[in-house]
């Protein structure tokens, strides 16, 4: 089976290129993906994206997995991945197409050198029963959420997959290590959630540290950026257009009045690269 593989910002994702009689990718198990994902025992990645053409040919559809063999709705860095690996294929050119995941349509465009990439999100919705996030219908902005005793401030949103955005004076790695996989798990979230540490530096800057729903600890992520940058906007706290700075660099946000995002960002070719079978056989130590 073979592998397109790239990174947006340090986020990197394996695209599916090629069908093999044993091994469909358009069904691939949960167990197979985290083989697959392994950074020790596969080719490594933080997910796995299978899609082409849908059956009018008017439009892609994507599959995004996590490398726990769970599926993500959408992801903006995937999304960005997947444009690229059309426009390197030649499936595309620098006209504007539309991709269809679980989580809604988007439409994307990729630029002249292929090394940058603009997607149309879709809109962010704050609303708790869309997101999803328990208790009464609601905007989840400002709330508290109690975990380990500790009280933190947050506001939940959706692009098409859930987030949880907390507030802070300072980030860190450390503390989102820390508290990132306890707040993606709380009974709050029905589906889990992302979860992104907020710092803004000024009106249209902030800074965000990534616990990633089924990924963990992650260098960058789109959807999270689009978030982060709408929750930022909708608190009044920066304007329209949003420098989103993480560990692995910058995605640019720009929100409409009704929270249609645009995201642009880079996206950067690894190399091709080939699974065995062998190794779909091989047992990871527990």
């Amino acid at each position: 089976m073979e592998f397109l593989k790239y990174h947006a910002l340090g986020n990197d994702y394996l695209v599916s290129t090629s069908e093999h009689p044993d091994f469909s990718e358009n069904e691939l198990t949960s167990e197979q993906v985290r083989k697959i994902c392994h950074r020790n025992f596969g080719l490594g990645s933080d997910g796995i994206l299978v899609g082409g053409k849908d059956n009018s040919g008017n439009c892609f559809t994507l599959k995004i997995y996590n490398p726990d063999g769970s599926t993500a709705e959408k992801s903006g860095n995937g999304l960005r991945i997947f444009a690229r690996s059309l426009w390197d294929r030649k499936l595309v050119d620098q006209s504007k197409f539309k991709i269809v995941t679980s989580g809604g349509i988007v439409s994307a465009q990729v630029d002249s050198s292929g090394q940058s990439v603009t997607v149309e999100m879709g809109s962010v919705s704050f609303q708790s029963d869309i997101i999803p996030v328990t208790g009464e219908s609601r905007e989840v902005l400002n709330e508290t959420l109690e975990i380990n005793g500790e009280k933190l401030t947050f506001c939940s949103a959706t692009i098409g997959n859930p987030h949880c955005v907390v507030l802070q004076r300072k980030i860190s790695a450390d503390e989102t290590r820390r508290l990132g996989p306890l707040i993606e798990t709380h009974p709050s979230f029905p589906n889990r959630t992302n979860v992104q540490f907020l710092e803004v530096l000024n009106r249209n800057t902030i800074r965000i540290e990534i616990w990633e729903r089924g990924a963990g600890y992650t260098l960058a992520s789109g959807s999270s950026s689009c978030a982060a940058a709408s929750v930022a906007h909708r608190l009044g706290l920066c304007d329209a257009e949003i420098a989103v700075l993480m560990p692995g660099g910058q995605i640019d946000i720009t929100i409409s009045e009704n929270y249609n995002i645009i995201m642009k960002g880079s996206v950067t070719r690894i190399g091709k690269m080939i699974i065995d079978l062998e190794c779909m056989d091989f047992e990871i130590p527990a």
